[in-house]
């Protein structure tokens, strides 16, 4: 058969579920063999200085990246900047608004900034803000939840006032880029549960969430929202703000019963550091390390509507994990291909 791009592949699931091979996916886009299914852009509109160690987002909070993170940046929570949601009027500082941006240049040096051909990847832009991280950032992990709990009211007005700033931007952008995916995303799960109730995700994020989407649903693009963890419960509520694929669906959640579920919805996943990571690592034994990609495409890619998704990372100048990576992405790449009887002429 006549070959296809990665793009066109993945769209193929997007629109009718049935890809001619299993799409690999990752977060960023990295790619292999010289494809990448999809490229991540967060237009720099406020600067990107959070994605470098010591580095600050747009609402003042410092980041750092640390040998754990595998040099991934994260917010530094040893500073707390919010300690009490009623005082968020007067703590909070909203970025400085850009006095003029040409949109035309911004677009033309984001698309060499994130390395974006889009004839062969998919444009997954974001509309830059994520309600849930950006409380721990401001406020640190325990705070933000003890704030969600005993002032829900409060939490959702100032997440409300970000989205009240943000909105003429990520609005614009959606329409200079004309994305082939709006890309949100909002880590609210631990591996094994929610880090909040379905009430509070109702109360306080889902209006924010049903915001961040409306562009996108106004213009009729396909949402992705990325959520790592156990997110089934909440899983529901993202559709009703109509999520159309989810990733990466770790395997603490059931892709199956979500499958049969919700037919019509893409499943990224069913791979993650958790259960890839050998044994004995950094020892490991190729064949098994292959073996275990293919019982997963096994079991998930039958029936289409699903993408592979693996991003093992291990500790920043660990000289075994490149090699994993790469034996992981070779047999999800190959067997994608063999397991649906793709070839290209």
């Amino acid at each position: 058969m006549a070959k296809i791009t990665p793009k066109e592949n993945f769209m193929k699931m997007v629109r009718d579920g049935h890809p001619l091979y299993v799409p690999y996916y990752t977060m960023m886009g990295e790619p292999y063999l010289g494809e990448a299914a999809n490229k991540f852009v967060e237009p720099n509109i406020f600067g990107q200085t959070h994605f470098f160690d010591g580095g600050y987002d747009m609402w003042g909070v410092k980041y750092v990246a640390t040998e754990g993170t595998s040099a991934a940046t994260m917010p530094d929570t040893r500073i707390i900047l919010l300690e009490d949601i009623e005082d968020w009027r007067d703590v909070v500082k909203f970025p400085k608004a850009p006095e003029h941006i040409d949109w035309d240049q911004q677009y033309e040096n984001d698309m060499k900034m994130f390395g974006v051909d889009r004839e062969q990847s998919t444009l997954n832009v974001s509309p830059a803000f994520m309600p849930f991280q950006t409380m721990v950032g401001l406020m640190g992990f325990e705070n933000c939840l003890i704030a969600l709990y005993e002032n829900p009211e409060e939490c959702h007005a100032m997440l409300d006032a970000m989205v009240d700033f943000l909105e003429p931007y990520y609005t614009k952008w959606i329409d200079v880029y004309k994305p082939d995916i709006w890309y949100m995303l909002d880590d609210t799960c631990a591996k094994t549960a929610p880090f909040f109730s379905v009430e509070t995700y109702r109360q306080v994020f889902k209006p924010i969430y049903t915001r961040l989407a409306k562009p996108a649903n106004d213009r009729g693009i396909p949402i992705m929202f990325h959520n790592c963890g156990y997110c089934e419960p909440f899983i529901p509520e993202m559709i009703d703000f109509n999520v159309k694929i989810f990733e990466p669906m770790q395997d603490s959640n059931d892709i199956i019963k979500m499958r049969q579920r919700y037919p019509d919805r893409i499943w990224i996943g069913g791979a993650d550091w958790g259960t890839l990571r050998p044994k004995h690592y950094p020892e490991y034994d190729e064949e098994e390390l292959r073996q275990s990609i293919r019982n997963i495409l096994d079991k998930y890619a039958p029936g289409g509507s699903y993408a592979f998704y693996a991003w093992p990372i291990s500790y920043a100048g660990d000289p075994v994990i490149e090699e994993v990576n790469r034996i992981i992405r070779d047999e999800a790449h190959w067997y994608g291909r063999i397991i649906y009887g793709y070839t290209e002429d």
